[in-house]
Parts: C-alpha cells; structure tokens; sequence
C-alpha cells in the first residue's frame, strides 16, 4: 500500500501572501516584511507567529556588525513544509504521464518540451514584439515567467546587465527527473531575447534556493 500523503497545510489568504513575499525575497526581517506587503510590523508579525507555529517559516538571527547596539534583529523565510503551497504544476501527475511516453519511446519527452518550448516563444515573441527597449522586453519577459507560476522577478545590473530570477519553479518535480526540461528552460529564455547573451547563474536542480539568468547585451551601445 502507497505511504499516504501529507495534507497540504491549511493558511490564510494573507498568510499566503506572507509565504510568497519571504520566497521571493529569499528571507526578510518584520519590517521588510510588512514593507514589501503594505501592512504594518505588528501585522506582519502575528502573520509570521501562526507561519512560524505552524513549522511554515524559520527564523535565525540577523548578522549584525561589529560594535552595534541594541537586540539583534531576526529574519525569516520559508521551510521545506511550506514548499507544497507554492505552484508545481501537478509535478507527480506530469511525471507518471511522461513516464508513460519514455516507456514506448524516449525521445518523445525531447518532443514533448521542444513542443512546449516553441509554444511559450510564439507567445512570448508576439508579446515582446512591441517593447522597444531591452528593460521592457525583460520585464515583460519576467511577467510572462511569473504567470507561468516561476514568481519571477527582475532587476538591473551595472553595464547595462539585467537579471531575472525564477524563486520558484512550476515544474520543480519534472525538472529533477527531466533535464528537458531545464534545457528547455534556457532555450526559451534565450528565443525570447534572442539579441542578447544569456547565461544561468543559479540552479535550483543543483540545489541553488533560485533559478537565476544574466542578460547582458550583445552589442556595444544597445538600448537599455
């Protein structure tokens, strides 16, 4: 008999919030927290004390600088339990389905990426075409990511660098079995801002908290 799952815990909408703030930060103190999310530091924390009751959120000391005064500050982020709350993407099923293709040919899960692949770069190209400059094309590139369930987010690089950051994937449970699927990934960042150089600097498969890539511009001069 199949080990039962475990039921995915039980939060609030503002709770959820709480959860999805601290993964795209990584971890944050109560005041970044209730910053970011608009509410105040008291909110926050009694929205961090039942996340933390909870087994949802971890907290650790801040590092603080040498001769600094006062109470140490704390910072908090999200634990292996809270991981079920973020989108996957029905990984299991898309897993036992996939396994079903590689049984009668193993290079129909190639197929089946490169497929979806060309779809997202249809999408995004049409979506894209209109930006006239490289930061508009990846922030727009980074809203496509965060509607595919990646809680994508985007920032700007000395040297006319940029950089999006993936702080969950959608498909974490096929990418482990899968390297199609990563590959496929990278493939469809690179067709989406084709006139650049892309690299992925971070990793979640290879065990990285985020999937992260450079961008930086091909040509000297280029818009940014």
């Amino acid at each position: 008999m199949a080990p039962r799952r475990a039921e995915i815990p039980t939060v609030s909408e503002r709770q959820r919030e709480v959860l999805y703030a601290l993964k795209r930060r990584g971890d944050a103190t109560i005041d970044e927290l209730a910053e970011s999310l608009g509410m105040t530091p008291s909110g926050a924390r009694q929205h961090l004390l039942v996340l933390l009751a909870g087994g949802l959120v971890a907290v650790r000391p801040e590092p603080r600088s040498t001769g600094a005064r006062g109470r140490p500050g704390h910072r908090y982020a999200p634990t292996a339990a809270a991981e079920d709350l973020f989108p996957k993407a029905y990984g299991e099923l898309t897993n036992e389905l996939l396994g079903y293709l590689a049984a009668d040919d193993p290079n129909l899960i190639d197929k089946v990426f490169a497929k979806r692949r060309d779809e997202r770069i249809a999408n995004a190209t049409r979506r894209l075409a209109a930006k006239t400059t490289l930061a508009k094309r990846v922030a727009e590139l980074t809203r496509i990511l965060d509607a595919d369930g990646y809680l994508a987010s985007w920032e700007k690089l000395p040297g006319g660098r940029f950089r999006i950051v993936e702080h969950n994937c959608a498909i974490l449970a096929v990418a482990q079995r899968y390297g199609s699927a990563c590959t496929s990934e990278l493939a469809f960042i690179r067709a989406a801002l084709p006139d650049v150089s892309i690299e992925r600097v971070s990793h979640m498969v290879q065990g990285a908290r985020q999937c992260a890539y450079e961008i930086t511009p091909s040509a000297p001069g280029a818009s940014p």
